[in-house]
């Protein structure tokens, strides 16, 4: 019985460093579509178990999207499981080729499961929402600017700047609003997430991007991909607090925001609120489990 072949690939710029296990086999291929074909072609002769990249500010995206179109199966792994993998083999060295080795042996070792990409309209509008961050983080900034600034002539152009990223921001806003209503379910799904008190335009436009498993998974499994889920710091008779870690920060964000408007209009969670306030809990715990309690019955709306 001939041995499963795993292949590590470590993404940069302008190229792409594979590794293949148990052969040992190593080589490098430029970030282009002959690049990418030539590396199709090497694949199909050993036909890998799984592929796995790190993730790396979307310089990973064409080289996975090829690779699930010609069906290798591809799991794209979070930087720092990576970075702890690498900790706990002791390796301290970083190249190309090593980090390449090393992706391959933890596809080996742990397995993860292969991913399967979202289709062409859930990449156009997740991409569309990244871009909305960015302007709205740059609005913060310089929002931020224009107080501390006493020049006239820089707090004009500070305001011209504002307006400016304010216009872009709504021109995003439309946009993911015109991408959502071209999609049938996009829109239906839109349409029940804001029909929640508390639920505006913006959740529900990072629930639809960034989480695409709403109404799929249970309240427990959804909340931990979010990151609002109570995880135990327990050691011996030691009983630590309750916290929550992980999950994706944007959806965390956004969330968070929610809640906090949701507390005062949506009846449920202003009462599940108030009830933790009675108990002396800190209003920050008040509100994550308020979080917590609006993404399970967001996610029940769009199960049901």
């Amino acid at each position: 019985m001939s041995e499963q072949t795993f292949v590590g690939i470590d993404v940069s710029k302008a190229r792409l460093d594979v590794a293949i296990l148990p052969s040992g086999e190593i080589f490098a291929v430029d970030q282009t579509p002959r690049g990418l074909s030539n590396l199709l072609s090497r694949l199909s002769e050993v036909q890998p178990a799984l592929l796995v990249l790190e993730a790396t500010g979307g310089l990973e995206q064409a080289a996975m999207l090829a690779l699930h179109a010609a069906g290798v199966p591809v799991s794209v792994l979070n930087p720092r499981q990576v970075r702890h993998f690498a900790r706990a083999l002791r390796q301290h060295a970083k190249t190309d080729l090593v980090d390449a080795v090393l992706l391959a042996t933890f596809a080996r070792t742990l397995q993860p499961q292969a991913q399967v990409p979202g289709n062409a309209a859930q990449r156009s509008l997740e991409a569309l929402l990244v871009r909305r961050r960015q302007v709205v983080d740059l609005l913060t900034m310089e929002q931020n600017r224009l107080h501390s600034s006493h020049d006239p002539y820089v707090q004009q152009d500070l305001k011209d700047v504002i307006a400016y990223l304010e216009g872009r921001r709504d021109t995003l806003d439309q946009a993911l609003q015109d991408t959502i209503q071209a999609d049938p379910a996009f829109r239906a799904t839109s349409d029940m997430l804001t029909s929640a008190p508390g639920v505006g335009p913006v959740l529900a436009f990072t629930l639809l991007a960034q989480r695409p498993e709403l109404g799929t998974l249970r309240r427990q499994r959804i909340a931990s991909l979010a990151g609002v889920a109570p995880l135990n710091c327990d050691s011996g008779t030691t009983r630590g607090h309750r916290c929550i870690w992980g999950g994706r920060a944007e959806v965390r964000q956004v969330l968070y925001m929610a809640a906090v408007s949701a507390v005062r209009w949506n009846p449920t969670l202003k009462t599940v609120f108030e009830r933790l306030i009675y108990k002396n809990k800190p209003k920050n715990v008040a509100l994550v489990a308020c979080m917590r309690k609006l993404l399970s019955i967001l996610n029940a709306m769009v199960r049901d």
